[in-house]
């Protein structure tokens, strides 16, 4: 099976996704020139249909796009690129290029949150209760509370979820376990740290033993 290039164009869809989120950064085009200067350099080089030029995403402001993996559809007519994001991916300056609700055909209105997997979702809605300056939420309250009132809840979660696999019905254990993922994001809101630098953290470990890192920790 090959690559179905349009036989007019000679393009083929190029979706940019973020490896570790599942976010979609950007839809762009490759030509056969483009995606052999992809798979070679693996930056996310594509085919401009204005100025019927490549052009390597990136190359002038930095916002690049390493390219991890490059997948095809079923129909063999679009190709998914999964990435490693560096900066804002879209001109405007968003993460992402999709950032309109459309609200009929042809009407379109700027969303208030991007497209977004639901965890990247979350994160944002607790930034915002991070920032506000309205009466206090319970996210609020956790991170004027500083790391003490968070560890603690995190304890009392973790020992919960951990007395629910032993012994309660998987609702319940569904239930625990999404607390213990509250508290884990809002602790790391805290630090100024995002789910996306975990899950880079997990990803590095792949291929290697859950002993032999370990050990690696304790050296």
């Amino acid at each position: 099976m090959e690559l179905a290039f349009d036989p007019n164009t000679g393009l083929i869809p190029a979706i940019a996704q973020d490896h570790l989120t599942g976010e979609i950064r950007m839809v762009a085009y490759m030509n056969r020139e483009a995606l052999a200067r992809t798979l070679e350099t693996r930056a996310a080089t594509f085919f401009s249909r204005s100025r019927q030029a490549l052009w390597v995403k990136g190359e002038t402001s930095g916002n690049v796009l390493k390219v991890v993996r490059v997948m095809a559809d079923c129909d063999a007519d679009v190709v998914l690129v999964l990435v490693e994001p560096s900066g804002p991916s879209c001109h405007t300056g968003r993460e992402t290029c999709f950032f309109h609700d459309v609200e009929g055909v042809g009407a379109l209105t700027e969303a208030t949150t991007l497209a977004e997997p639901f965890l990247l979702e979350l994160e944002q809605l607790l930034e915002q209760r991070r920032r506000s300056t309205a009466e206090k939420s319970y996210t609020r309250s956790l991170l004027d509370g500083g790391a003490a009132k968070i560890g603690a809840k995190l304890r009392e979660e973790a020992d919960e979820l951990a007395r629910a696999l032993a012994d309660e019905s998987d609702d319940r254990v569904a239930s625990e376990a999404a607390d213990v993922l509250f508290h884990l994001l809002v602790g790391l809101r805290l630090r100024g740290l995002d789910a996306r630098r975990v899950l880079s953290e997990l990803k590095g470990r792949m291929g290697q033993s859950g002993h032999a890192e370990k050990a690696s920790r304790a050296k």
